[in-house]
This record gives structure tokens, C-alpha cells and sequence, in this order.
């Protein structure tokens, strides 16, 4: 990504002019000739000196840190969409896992309810298990109920043994590497000073030597698509396609699994359906 240093200048000019002094703490004065702020007034409650402020407005000047941007959209009440806006403009990609959080939004509760022959859960972008419709609940198990690190799926595949026993023992490295670089491009997005996300990865460094060690490797891989097999132990195997569609905000995340063409899933997943939710014990997600 590139910066548009035009666009930019031109966008802070305009934000700086739609906040008043009062909305900051500042008092109006007499000879005030803007009802907005100062170039000097956002260089100093962003924390940085006025000369580069000012070099920002004029489309020159050095690429801005996403830090110097998060303090410019506190200094100058951005909205959320602002920010993201502002960070896009500097060429940054917006701030991740910041939004839904734990809340999972109508939108995408109610798309869960009007897929009744297709399993479907709502992922964080740190792994955890946040809502599930019906067949996803039957399929892999329930665990939007368990908090903190109980529902996730990458603790749980490192943490609980018993975790991985659904699972083909030939496929377990496959999705341990997996895991883990997905989760280190989240833990990137979300910046080195997200508490939620260093408390995670602290705890999976204690659990074991296999967690630490493919960390170290610092692989990179945004899970998007990929095909897993399922050991049911009512319905026996059953192959997946796993789709993932990325909410807006990136830190949510929605998973589908489809039968894989020529593939006799279709005919297990309608049989799992009729049967209902069966206790088990555990997903890849």
C-alpha cells in the first residue's frame, strides 16, 4: 500500500476544521479566526511537533508510524471509520481486532440461522469459538459457552489432548502449523501492546515444546481456505471444505464447511441433521 499524501493533507485539513476547541478542552479565544483547531492545537494533543504536523497538511514530508496516526484520530475525533479511512490514506492497513470483540453482531447471527444444511461458526480472530448454528454444533461440538481460553480452539488443540482425537493423526502437524501461523499474522494485526493477544501466546508458550517451537519459526499464513476430515462418531468420516469470509472489521470471522464435490459428506451432514447435536469434543475451526 501506498500513501496518497494529497488525499491525506486534505482529509486532516478537514477534520482539524470540524472539531472545536471546546469538544478538546480548549478555550475559543477572541482571536480565533477558524472555528476549528490549529495546526499547533492537533500537534500538540497528538504528542508530536507542529513542523511535522504541518508538513502532513502540505502532502510532504516523511510516511507517518500507525502510531503518529492513532494519536492524530484521538487528537482529532475520528470515528472508527475515520480512523481506518486515515490509516488507509497514510498507507497503512486500518488497526485489526478492535471492533466485535466478543459480541457477535445481528448481521451475522441471523446469516448463521438461514443456513440450517450448511455448518457455519463465528470465529475471533485469536481462534475463539463465538457463535455456531445448529449443524456446526452437532457437527464439531458446542463450546461458545466456555469462557476465556476454554473456547478456543487453538489453546484447546495444544492444551487438551483429547482435542485432537477427532481428528486423523497423520493431519495433527498439518493443523498445528496451521494454527499457529494464522494466529501470529492476528497477533500482528492486532499490534505488539494487545494484551488479549500477548496473554494468549504466553500461555501457549507454557503448555508445551511444540506450540513454542513452530512459533519461533515465525510462519505467516492467513487461514482462508483449506479442507479438513472430520471422525464423527456417530457418522463416521466426513470431509470438509472450510471456507472463511472476513468480516469488516477483521476480527471476526465467519467459517463455513461444505461438502467437497464428489464427496459423500452431503449424504452424512443430512444424516447428522435428522440426528441432532451429539456430544463432541472438540473442533479445528
Amino acid at each position: 500500500m501506498t500513501i496518497d499524501r494529497r488525499e491525506l493533507a486534505d482529509f486532516l485539513r478537514r477534520s482539524r476544521d470540524r472539531v472545536r476547541p471546546s469538544d478538546v478542552g480548549l478555550a475559543e479565544g477572541p482571536r480565533r479566526r477558524t472555528a476549528g483547531l490549529r495546526r499547533e492545537e492537533v500537534a500538540q494533543l497528538a504528542g508530536m511537533s507542529a513542523d511535522y504536523y504541518m508538513r502532513m497538511e502540505q502532502a510532504r514530508g516523511p510516511q507517518p508510524s500507525p502510531q503518529i496516526l492513532s494519536s492524530l484520530a484521538r487528537a482529532l475525533r475520528l470515528s472508527d471509520d475515520e480512523r481506518d479511512h486515515l490509516h488507509l490514506l497514510a498507507g497503512h492497513r486500518p488497526p485489526a481486532g478492535r471492533v466485535g470483540g466478543d459480541q457477535v453482531g445481528a448481521g451475522l447471527l441471523h446469516l448463521l440461522d438461514q443456513l440450517p444444511g450448511t455448518a457455519a461458526q463465528v470465529l475471533g480472530d485469536l481462534g475463539d469459538v463465538l457463535a455456531q448454528n445448529d449443524l456446526a454444533r452437532s457437527l464439531l461440538g458446542g463450546v461458545c459457552t466456555v469462557s476465556e481460553h476454554g473456547r478456543n480452539v487453538i489453546w484447546r488443540w495444544f492444551a487438551d489432548p483429547a482435542a485432537r482425537g477427532a481428528y486423523p493423526p497423520e493431519e495433527h502437524d498439518h493443523y498445528s502449523r496451521l494454527h499457529v501461523a494464522d494466529l501470529r499474522a492476528a497477533v500482528a494485526r492486532r499490534g505488539a501492546a494487545d494484551p488479549v493477544a500477548a496473554r494468549l501466546v504466553d500461555r501457549l508458550r507454557g503448555v508445551g515444546e511444540e506450540f513454542a517451537a513452530l512459533w519461533d519459526l515465525h510462519e505467516v499464513a492467513v487461514r482462508r481456505r483449506s479442507r479438513m476430515r472430520v471422525v464423527h462418531p456417530v457418522v463416521g468420516p466426513v470431509d470438509l471444505d472450510c471456507q472463511v469470509l472476513l468480516a469488516q472489521e477483521e476480527d471476526q470471522r465467519l467459517v463455513l464447511f461444505t461438502p467437497p464435490p464428489g464427496s459423500d459428506t452431503a449424504d452424512r451432514l443430512a444424516l447428522l441433521r435428522v440426528l441432532g447435536t451429539e456430544r463432541f469434543p472438540s473442533e479445528v475451526g
